[in-house]
């Protein structure tokens, strides 16, 4: 589905990944772990088209396609997401119109009716107030809400990727619940496609188990392994792998 191969990231003089190569099936879940300032959501950056990380070595195919050169916009369309850290408020574009036209912007051939339906059953599974609809994007949403958000775009868009970027961070239990159900559903309804989960902590992946864990440090990946490494990861650190 995804692949990765010998990537080099810089920002300016500064390299922030170096020579990383992965292998993204379908349909899987890949969890990558690492210490602050490790590369993780420069990485991620890189994926998706970001214009200040400038890819300096190596290549990205999503299903044969080369993405290495293409713009945010095109990789969105052959089936790229990016769920932000921090996502950003986006004053004046209501929600709703947003999303619809992202729906459109993707699938320009299924009806309006399939994307109410998505947006019915997302608001649903993530107990998101429909009332949020009408504000501008992310406008005043406290962070779960806006992690909530963010997972309402991923069910209602399906990509055939999925870059999720601390999507458990500064989450309580009852949100934490909402977005794990949420990353549950879209495993339902999009079987075939894969999840790239950036994380700190083991609690999201109590509910999403992970096919492969990376370890990431200084843009170097140091390690690949099945879910029992992030148990190793909560007991020893990240000192051995430096």
């Amino acid at each position: 589905m995804l692949k990765i191969k010998n990537l080099s990231v810089s920002i300016g003089d500064r390299r922030l990944i170096n020579n990383l190569s992965l292998m993204l099936d379908p349909g899987t879940v890949h969890a990558c772990m690492g210490p602050n300032g490790s590369g993780k959501s420069s990485l991620a950056y890189a994926l998706m088209g970001h214009p200040n990380y400038k890819i300096t070595q190596g290549s990205i195919h999503l299903n044969e396609i080369d993405l290495t050169t293409l713009p945010t916009d095109k990789r969105a369309k052959v089936g790229l997401f990016l769920s932000l850290q921090q996502p950003y408020e986006i004053p004046g574009v209501v929600l709703s119109t947003f999303l619809r036209e992202s729906f459109r912007a993707l699938y320009p051939e299924e009806s309006l009716d399939t994307y109410l339906d998505r947006l019915a059953s997302a608001c649903n599974v993530l107990k998101f107030e429909r009332s949020f609809l009408d504000r501008a994007v992310h406008a005043g949403f406290s962070g779960g809400e806006k992690k909530r958000c963010e997972m309402l775009q991923l069910l209602i868009l399906q990509p055939k990727f999925a870059l999720l970027d601390e999507i458990d961070s500064g989450l309580d239990v009852d949100a934490l619940k909402c977005v794990a159900d949420g990353l549950q559903e879209f495993k339902k309804q999009s079987p075939s496609s894969s999840i790239f989960l950036i994380t700190h902590y083991q609690r999201i992946l109590d509910y999403i188990t992970p096919d492969v864990v990376h370890i990431l440090q200084d843009g170097v990946l140091k390690k690949s392994g099945d879910a029992s490494l992030v148990a190793h990861v909560e007991k020893y650190g990240y000192q051995k792998f430096i």
